[in-house]
């Protein structure tokens, strides 16, 4: 499943702390984690057939990612779910505002999680009503929000803050959740940090068909005013 472990405020030095794997099949082209030149607000991974992305940061600190609901492809979808983090990162409205105004049935079934920094919400195309999220330590695969399949990353996401956020540590969260195949995979796995002095760490793991580790691509960078 793709995993995404979320931690909302529940630490006093950073407001936002991420753990992800992204799972997809080994053929879908895709381009690593970088700033985007068409859009170079944007740092993130591309799928390279859609153009959009799983998860990404702007230079604001806007950030976004989604999941596919296990099961939920739709062969009418008018849209890619890639395309609910590109524009949210792109357009500048509250994530409130954003969610509201989503035609649910134009993409395959979906997990969005979106923030400005000031609110974080939740919404899918398969719940009823989008949610604002309160501080909190969060999970999502491939089900809905919290589902009982996420339960053990989200305790030992949480024994990591314990020390400190920190890339390696949170990596290692995610360890135990890829999947390995030959067709099918953990493609990547991310981690990002945003600290409460406007400073944002994001860190990208790279894994080929046979599991083994590639390159980990590393950004730095403080908010844009």
């Amino acid at each position: 499943m793709c995993l995404i472990v979320l931690g909302w405020r529940v630490h006093p030095e950073f407001p936002l702390i991420v753990a992800a794997n992204r799972d997809e099949f080994h053929a879908r082209p895709a381009a690593a984690a970088a700033f985007w030149k068409d859009e170079p607000r944007i740092l993130a991974g591309r799928d390279l057939e859609a153009m959009g992305t799983w998860m990404g940061v702007t230079r604001d600190g806007r950030f976004a990612a989604v999941t596919n609901y296990r099961g939920g492809r739709e062969p009418g979808a008018a849209q890619s779910r890639g395309a609910l983090v590109t524009h949210f990162l792109l357009n500048g409205v509250k994530p409130a505002q954003y969610v509201a105004s989503l035609t649910l049935a134009s993409y395959s079934g979906f997990n969005l999680l979106a923030t400005d920094r000031e609110e974080l919400w939740w919404c899918s195309n398969r719940d009823s009503e989008p949610r604002k999220l309160e501080p909190g330590i969060y999970g999502l695969g491939n089900l809905l929000l919290d589902t009982p399949e996420v339960a053990a990353p989200k305790e030992q996401f949480a024994r990591a803050l314990e020390t400190g956020p920190a890339i390696e540590p949170l990596f290692g969260v995610l360890e135990p959740a890829r999947i390995v195949t030959s067709v099918y995979g953990t493609r990547c796995a991310t981690v990002l940090l945003l600290e409460q002095s406007g400073r944002i760490q994001f860190a990208e793991r790279a894994f080929d068909p046979e599991g083994a580790e590639g390159e980990t691509a590393r950004y730095e960078f403080r908010l844009a005013a």
